[in-house]
Parts: C-alpha cells; sequence; structure tokens
C-alpha cells in the first residue's frame, strides 16, 4: 500500500513537473514572439533613422560638352580717330589727314605727324615763319621745337608735296607730357585740338 501511494506521489510530481516545464517553454515562446516584432520594429527604426541622417545619393550627371574657345585673333586694324567731322575738318580745311602724336626716346621727344593731301591748303603747317607748340592743359605745359645744334630745328620745313608725309618733334624734358595725354598742336592759325599721346 505505501508502495503504491509512493508511486502516485512520484507520478503526480512528475505530471507536475512535466506541465511547468510545459507551461514554461510556452511561456517562453510566447514572450519571444511578442518580443520580436518589437526588436524588428527598433532595427527598423534604427534602419529608417539611418537613411533619413545619410543624404540620398545623387546620380552623377556628365556635364554638357563644350566647345573650346576661340582663339582671338589680333587685328592690324586701327580705328581713324578722326573719322567724321573732325576728319573731314582737317582734310577740307587744312589740306592734312593722319595726324598722330607719339612720346619717343622714353618720352623725352613728343612727335607730331601729318600727311599732306592739299599742298596750298598744308603750306602754313611746313612754312618756317610760324612757331609750331603743344600744349597739354592737363600738365599745364606748353612744349616747343628744340633747335639743335649740329641738326638744327628738330622739323620738316621743306615745301609739301601731295601724298607726303611730315613730322616735327617737341622736347618733353621733365617728362611732363605722357601717353594717354590729350594735346593741342598750334602752328599759326593751324590748331589741332584733343590729339591722343601715345
Amino acid at each position: 500500500m505505501v508502495k503504491k501511494f509512493d508511486l502516485l506521489l512520484k507520478a503526480t510530481v512528475f505530471a507536475a513537473l512535466l506541465a511547468g516545464i510545459f507551461c514554461g517553454s510556452s511561456k517562453a515562446q510566447s514572450a519571444q514572439s511578442t518580443q520580436a516584432p518589437a526588436g524588428l520594429q527598433g532595427s527598423s527604426s534604427q534602419s529608417n533613422q539611418s537613411n533619413a541622417t545619410t543624404p540620398p545619393v545623387k546620380a552623377q550627371s556628365t556635364p554638357p560638352a563644350t566647345q573650346p574657345p576661340v582663339a582671338a585673333h589680333a587685328s592690324s586694324f586701327k580705328p581713324d580717330r578722326f573719322a567724321g567731322r573732325a576728319g573731314r575738318y582737317y582734310q577740307l580745311v587744312w589740306g592734312v589727314d593722319a595726324l598722330s602724336v607719339k612720346a619717343v626716346e622714353s618720352g623725352e621727344i613728343i612727335r607730331f605727324a601729318y600727311q599732306v593731301l592739299d599742298v596750298n591748303k598744308a603750306k602754313m603747317l611746313n612754312d618756317k615763319k610760324f612757331t609750331p607748340s603743344l600744349i597739354d592743359p592737363q600738365a599745364g605745359v606748353s612744349l616747343v621745337v628744340p633747335a639743335m645744334e649740329q641738326v638744327g630745328i628738330l622739323r620738316q620745313s621743306a615745301p609739301p608735296e601731295a601724298g607726303k608725309s611730315y613730322w616735327m618733334a617737341f622736347s618733353n624734358s621733365g617728362r611732363r607730357v605722357k601717353r594717354g595725354d590729350r594735346v593741342n598742336i598750334v602752328i599759326g592759325q593751324f590748331h589741332a585740338n584733343g590729339l591722343v599721346v601715345d
């Protein structure tokens, strides 16, 4: 009788243990199953956060093909400074054209040149009786044609010929007249105003 009771007790305890083990494992599995989505949600939220912080990769676009720049060609053409009314005035009234003023000899000399078109009208520019002067209002100076001992007056005074160019040189000691200045040439009644020094 005692042996049967012991066997029954052991069977009951064993059944209880099995029931406890079974219940514990099922609870653990259910807990894991409920926790798994949370873990997945965490990983998904982390991935979403990483996607939010990481800037999107832009597709590289190739720049449009551009044509190589065309090299600028240097032009030897120089615009006529006395085109229009001024040019016609010097041609019609004084019979001269292509007036130019240029600094030479490192700026120590200012050279005035012109081309004769009409001999009769241009006589005054070559006449020795008239003393030429170059006036620079900006520098406040008036230059004269110097007379050199061995060369003489630095001015062409031969009778003018049509189609030929003539010149005269003004002394610019101290280099008061500079390139870019606007000067006036006065020879008797001849006045050429606003000529730019090259």
